[in-house]
């Protein structure tokens, strides 16, 4: 694994753990959702950006994205 992947990888480490804390449930639900509506793909996709960001801006684009996905459903 490079350098470049680990830095993604505690990336969306750190923001399902943020998001955990903020929902109040467990890391395992956060990574089910997550997968299902598809933010690590977007959190990867997106991590140039997104983790020069500080947490509360994480947590806000991560729900624009859920809602935008809920919506086009």
């Amino acid at each position: 694994m490079s350098i470049s992947e680990e830095k993604k990888l505690a990336f969306v480490s750190f923001c399902v753990e943020e998001y955990k804390a903020k929902m109040g449930c467990s890391g395992q639900k956060v990574i089910d959702f997550f997968n299902r509506c598809g933010v690590i793909e977007y959190l990867l996709e997106h991590y140039e950006v997104l983790h020069s960001m500080g947490a509360r801006a994480i947590l806000e684009e991560i729900e624009a994205f859920i809602r935008n996905r809920r919506e086009q459903a």
